[in-house]
């Protein structure tokens, strides 16, 4: 995970001088003979109910969309309308030759006010669940992907150690009757992201904003509290979190005793900057409590996006000259196998990719970065780590949170104004590699 930072900067610098020159970069793997994966490997593509779904407006995040001045670029609104369009989206997964789609179920939707149960709702995901075995696609779902009802956030969200028996009986209620359509679940997506962004300037910066957004959305919903996932306190929300998670596997494998279930983790291939830095203390807050969490888990979800270089205060931003993303980090795909191995060490849990992708506008870069990543994947089961499967981030152009729809991740661009779907050649590419099950 930490080498010396010397070295690593001579790579990147001589990596990215490659790169504009045309050459093969220093850090790119050497031609080998193509890896056979296990059979029951997950291949697949991701979206989130907030991001694609559309009009989710008993949401905190929709609250947050609304008020003047947001920290959003411009609200959710219809999103991809994925609500009503989602059997083209699985169809989509299909056509593309992935055996696996991750998605979301909205806790707004099912729940839109305490105790308040939408039967439509429930059904809805039952039967993307049940189109997904149709097609012979397996299904991972995810519990908790950041938004939360907004009443659940007037009450004081995740700081609140009362609202943790909320979030049980909602996640017992959906097993139920979601039935066994589905192989694999997370409790959670990313409980440590608001911790990781912590130690970025920009949203360190960003914070003031963020603390008036919270006060501005307690006022619209009568409420002195509101508390959104990744504008919580961290040191009061996060041990609650973890207690909700550890409680609601236990709730949901008292329905589905069967179901590999865990929750991922933003992980980004965390080094030491030059000089003094203050990496381990970074390592301590952002990851140290949830490998400690996952401990029994079926599996542990890793979402990594690049790498971050940890100086004495917090992260330094990207070297100059390097290749950017739309979201600002530096291109790197080798970061996956950094973290996978990371991740494996650290928990001594099977790993899956639960997300990986890039935010580009030049879909031969996605290429790219997959043909990159997956090579550092095959590293990491050459090198022993027990990895389970590879879900991209993500299937859609979608609501990507304060950048709105400026970040595009999708193997499937979408019409903004017509909401057609249409397939990259970075779909059709990732397609081929599930098609054979080979990196």
């Amino acid at each position: 995970m930490v080498d010396i930072m010397s070295r690593r900067r001579l790579m990147q610098v001589a990596g990215a001088a490659a790169m504009m020159a045309g050459a093969t970069p220093l850090f790119a793997a050497a031609t080998r003979k193509p890896r056979v994966l296990r059979s029951d490997f997950l291949w697949g593509a991701a979206t989130a109910g907030h991001q694609v779904e559309g009009g989710n407006v008993n949401s905190d995040s929709w609250v947050s969309e609304h008020l003047k001045p947001s920290a959003f670029a411009e609200p959710s609104g219809d999103a991809c309308d994925s609500w009503n369009r989602w059997r083209e989206d699985i169809d989509i997964v299909k056509r593309l030759g992935l055996n696996t789609y991750r998605f979301g179920i909205e806790w707004s939707r099912i729940e839109p006010e305490r105790g308040e149960w939408s039967l439509a709702a429930l059904a809805h995901y039952r039967q993307m669940l049940d189109y997904c075995a149709q097609l012979g696609l397996r299904a991972l779902v995810t519990y908790s992907h950041f938004t939360v009802p907004r009443w659940f956030a007037a009450a004081g969200g995740w700081e609140e150690p009362s609202n943790v028996d909320l979030f049980v009986r909602f996640c017992e209620k959906a097993a139920r009757a979601l039935g066994d359509g589905y192989s694999h679940a997370l409790t959670f997506n990313e409980p440590n992201l608001a911790a990781q962004l912590s130690w970025q300037p920009e949203f360190r910066q960003a914070m003031p904003m963020f603390a008036m957004g919270n006060a501005a959305a307690a006022r619209q919903v009568g409420s002195d509290r509101f508390s959104s996932t990744l504008t919580a306190d961290q040191a009061r929300a996060v041990p609650h979190q973890i207690v909700a998670h550890q409680r609601a596997v236990e709730a949901i494998k008292s329905v589905r005793p069967d179901l590999q279930l865990g929750l991922s983790l933003s992980m980004a291939d965390e080094q030491a900057g030059p000089g003094k830095s203050a990496l381990q203390r970074k390592i301590a807050e952002v990851y140290a409590p949830w490998f400690e969490a996952v401990a029994k888990d079926d599996f542990v979800g890793v979402q990594t996006y690049g790498r971050a270089v940890v100086g004495p205060d917090g992260d330094l931003p990207p070297l100059g000259g390097v290749e950017l993303t739309q979201t600002g980090m530096e291109f790197y795909p080798e970061a996956l196998e950094a973290t996978v191995k990371w991740a494996a060490k650290a928990t001594g849990r099977p790993i899956i990719v639960t997300e990986n992708g890039v935010a580009t506008g030049d879909d031969s870069r996605r290429i790219a970065f997959i043909d990159r990543a997956l090579a550092g994947l095959g590293r990491a089961v050459d090198a022993g780590v027990d990895v389970r499967g590879y879900i991209h981030w993500s299937l859609l152009d979608n609501f990507e949170w304060n950048r709105a729809y400026t970040a595009r991740f999708g193997l499937v661009s979408v019409d903004r104004n017509t909401f057609a779907r249409t397939i990259k050649p970075s779909g059709s590419h990732l397609g081929t590699y599930a098609r054979t099950n080979r990196i």
